[in-house]
């Protein structure tokens, strides 16, 4: 099963340009809103540019734009309102709420898998014990509790847990306090958070496993697109990014609204699951070539590659050498959002890593100093703060 963290570790090993750009007419803010390191003219310009954040559709976030992955995933349990309003605290341009995935009777629900036991407290709920079952998602067997096995009220009961405990152990304290978001309440949540913010506030949902969910007769992208008409949010600039690792789920989301559209990409030898149903020979690595990014281009804006895709790394998880994914992905007019930057040892290439605690942060600003310095158009970060402390250094050098 390919999924955005499909070639990330957990404490134990288990799976779970040119330098610096310029800023597309927008300006590098804090977290309160603040300008950073823009002094005289220049400063009263972009300042001037940050006042129009948001109102222009892609191109008017700044650029590299720090989006908050499940909100500020890594100082809060992930898919939480609790974690979406922490990102925006720390100053995350848009947060990523949420991975949506159906209820039995037919709701869109924010978690980051349709498998809750390890992002919730069902385990602890005797009445749900019966409800433990083995499916095959995408080709992989996999046994827990799924969201379209419960209504929408029988979720709310439960609440929400740390997903990586062994890497955020100070996150587990959060276990329990808060409920699962709907997708409507989300975008009911943006709204008000862009009322009182005085900002415009983006968000980033995903549609997973759609081609999955489809065989069950709960396709996500009309249910989607019918929430995003309701809330007048289905528009070319309007605040919302759709993603999908399935790209004919985007290809019907370009029928259905007119949203800013990126398809993930995993790792270069994978296939995406409506290619493995369809027949599709193909891997994201027929996918990343210019004839592949071209195809991309004719129904998205962007492409989510992972961070492998942009700069491999060596047997010994060390960076090597960019690839041309960002030359040519700027060359057809899609940008790109990779993912996924944390702040803990684990998930950071071998040379910034510092000691061995599996909890332990590393040199995560090289790291990130690496990646912005190949010209990406932003990143997915578990920690909203340290992207924006990091992209000030990289516009500001």
């Amino acid at each position: 099963m390919e999924t955005r963290d499909s070639n990330e570790r957990d404490a134990n090993g288990q799976a779970h340009g040119t330098g610096r750009r310029a800023l597309l007419g927008a300006a590098v803010l804090g977290a309160g809103g603040v300008v950073l390191g823009l002094p005289g003219a220049a400063g009263a310009a972009e300042a001037k540019a940050a006042a129009g954040h948001g109102g222009g559709g892609l191109k008017s976030l700044p650029v590299p734009t720090v989006i908050g992955h499940r909100g500020a995933s890594g100082y809060r349990p992930e898919h939480t309102f609790g974690s979406y309003q922490l990102a925006l605290d720390l100053g995350a341009d848009v947060v990523e709420a949420g991975d949506l995935v159906p209820t039995k009777d037919g709701h869109l629900v924010c978690r980051h898998e349709p498998e809750i036991g390890g992002t919730t407290d069902v385990a602890d709920h005797p009445e749900f014990a019966g409800r433990r079952t083995t499916k095959v998602l995408d080709g992989v067997s996999t046994t827990g509790w799924f969201t379209e096995d419960f209504t929408l009220a029988e979720l709310k009961t439960l609440r929400a847990v740390e997903r990586i405990p062994a890497n955020r152990p100070h996150n587990t304290l959060y276990n329990g306090r808060w409920e699962i978001p709907t997708f409507e309440e989300v975008l009911r949540w943006q709204d008000e958070q862009t009322r009182k913010r005085g900002r415009q506030v983006w968000i980033y949902p995903e549609t997973k496993h759609p081609t999955y969910f489809r065989k069950l007769g709960l396709g996500l992208e009309e249910r989607v697109a019918n929430l995003l008409r309701k809330y007048g949010k289905d528009k070319r600039n309007s605040p919302v990014i759709l993603q999908s690792f399935e790209p004919s789920s985007i290809q019907r989301l370009n029928t259905l609204v007119d949203n800013p559209l990126v398809v993930l990409l995993s790792t270069a030898d994978s296939r995406p699951w409506d290619f493995v149903e369809a027949g599709d020979p193909r891997t994201v690595a027929d996918l990343v070539t210019p004839k592949g990014l071209r195809e991309i281009a004719g129904y998205a804006q962007g492409i989510g590659p992972t961070l492998d895709l942009v700069v491999p790394k060596d047997a010994n998880g060390r960076l090597t050498t960019p690839t041309t994914l960002v030359k040519d992905a700027h060359a057809v007019g899609l940008v790109l959002h990779p993912y996924t930057m944390r702040n803990e040892n684990p998930f950071l290439p071998a040379e910034f890593r510092k000691g061995t605690a599996a909890d332990a942060y590393g040199d995560v600003f090289g790291a990130f100093k690496a990646y912005f310095a190949t010209g990406i158009d932003g990143v997915f970060t578990d920690n909203a703060d340290t992207g924006v402390l990091a992209r000030a250094d990289f516009v500001n050098r």
